[in-house]
């Protein structure tokens, strides 16, 4: 556990954000400063704190703090309007703000009356006049608590099982690293935001078992490249959208790329388009690990590229800590390979997670103790590997048939011309509802009604007649969250009227 690798190294590098660096014994000195520094803020154990930062060091020094004194942080995305921040702030019962100078007048506004810390001098000038008295390992652990992107309604906090007390808590972080491959082996590259839970989860598994962090303040497909090669780095995270940007790179720049050091990238997230995933294996080789989970309980299932290719489209097989079944809406099982909502059970807590000050949406999360749903639909194969058809909330119907959107998308994200795409159904007085797509396309490709009819001609070649989309709209970019997850509502809701039926 980490502070075992503290004494024995405590000089080893743990992380660089390409400004500040630190090492070791100075994220454990800080961390520990900031969690007696939440203490005297009146942040007390089980208490809150909010943190709306930039990916810096300082995020993963807040995250450790509260681990080791027993408070709940949780990281705003900074993309948040000035009503949404007040929202998560009151909701979460946040009594004190981190903000960084970036998103300081944001953070102030939104705070009120709450303490608000801001990285840089005031922060170091606290941290330094702050005790360093450690925290017992038989003491209280900490958390975070992530909002979910509220695609619909309110974001919802989602607050995580942790250990009954820190030292457990401390080597279950290390070993949630060790089926994923991050083993602290070397390096780890942090390509996405550290509010999402994704990025700072696989981040800390791997620092936990002594991989020093290189955070990227931003995504950029050339600084990946330059950073993977500068570093040396072994581990690293991407989403789909990442790979489609890495390979729109002139061949000329990706052939310079060595990346030998490279020897796990996770993806997960969102869909990856079956050609697209192809593309990255012959460049990179069999060194992508796919997975699939959500914030309630971390990853549940995980497929190497061999299982992958293997499974055509699997999401793998489930991890020690979990079962995997499709079943009806109240979680009883249907027969091995029928398609319906996946269900997760988890075998080692009852309580994997809640959601914060919302015991009705907990409650209808889980079918019965230990078992709960992410809300996908899909089908669970004869041997164990599991198989992602759609979101519930996102199926479409059409004339009575069921169309699953990530279905159509991964067969037109196939066609040449597209960048990315996204499905959604839209009214249809006849049918309830038709099958539109919003393509992005390749920048040397404009948009045309031919262009439109050769991409329609495409899918009527591999989808059944209902499936294919009635029409295509084409988009200069297609809106995503910065988890990578299209944000298909912005697109779909120019068809449906304010305040009326969305599905």
């Amino acid at each position: 556990m980490f502070t075992d690798l503290v004494a024995r190294d405590p000089d080893a590098a743990a992380l660089d954000d390409g400004t500040r660096r630190r090492t070791r014994g100075e994220l454990l000195d800080r961390a520990t400063r900031l969690g007696r520094l939440l203490e005297f803020l009146g942040v007390g154990t089980g208490g809150h704190v909010a943190a709306l930062w930039g990916n810096r060091v300082e995020v993963v020094e807040a995250v450790l703090a509260a681990t080791l004194s027993g408070a709940w942080l949780t990281p705003v995305n900074r993309h948040l309007t000035l009503d949404e921040v007040r929202y998560v702030l009151d909701d979460s019962g946040a009594t004190v703000v981190l903000a960084d100078p970036e998103h300081e007048e944001l953070a102030r506004r939104a705070a009120g009356n709450r303490n608000v810390v801001v990285a840089g001098d005031d922060l170091d000038d606290r941290l330094a006049a702050t005790t360093t008295t450690p925290y017992p390992l038989s003491g209280p652990a900490g958390g975070t608590m992530f909002y979910t992107s509220g695609t619909t309604g309110r974001p919802k906090g989602v607050r995580r099982w942790v250990a009954s007390d820190l030292g457990a808590q401390l080597r279950a972080l290390a070993a949630s690293g060790r089926p994923l491959g991050l083993t602290g082996a070397g390096p780890h590259l942090v390509t996405g935001p550290l509010h999402h839970a994704a990025p700072l989860g696989f981040a800390l598994f791997d620092l936990h078992n002594g991989a020093p962090l290189v955070l990227m303040p931003r995504w950029d497909e050339r600084t990946f490249l330059e950073l993977v090669d500068r570093h040396h780095v072994t581990t690293t995270h991407l989403v789909p959208t990442m790979f489609v940007r890495l390979l729109r790179l002139p061949d000329e720049e990706r052939a310079r790329f060595d990346g030998s050091s490279l020897r796990t990238v996770l993806h997960g997230a969102a869909p990856v388009a079956p050609g697209v995933k192809h593309r990255m294996i012959d460049w990179w080789g069999p060194i992508l690990v796919e997975y699939w989970g959500g914030s309630e309980g971390g990853y549940v299932t995980v497929a190497t590229t061999q299982e992958w290719l293997d499974h055509p489209g699997t999401v793998g097989r489930p991890v020690s800590t979990y079962e995997v079944y499709a079943g009806d809406t109240a979680g009883a099982p249907l027969p091995t390979g029928d398609e319906g909502l996946l269900w997760c059970r988890n075998v080692l807590s009852d309580r994997v997670f809640e959601y914060h000050n919302a015991p009705e949406k907990t409650a209808a999360a889980f079918a019965s103790p230990g078992v709960y749903t992410l809300g996908d639909i899909g089908r669970v194969d004869d041997d164990g590997f599991v198989h992602l058809s759609d979101r519930a909330a996102d199926m479409i119907i059409t004339g009575g048939m069921n169309v699953y959107p990530t279905e159509v998308a991964q067969v037109l994200a196939d066609h040449p011309a597209v960048a990315d795409v996204a499905v959604f159904g839209v009214p249809d007085e006849e049918w309830g509802e038709q099958v539109k797509a919003a393509v992005e396309l390749l920048g040397d490709r404009r948009p045309s009604e031919e262009l439109a009819e050769e991409i329609l001609a495409f899918a009527r070649e591999r989808l059944a007649g209902y499936k294919v989309p009635r029409s295509v709209d084409f988009e200069e970019a297609l809106p995503r969250f910065t988890t990578g997850k299209l944000h298909t509502r912005v697109l779909r809701d120019r068809y449906w009227p304010e305040g009326g039926r969305r599905i």
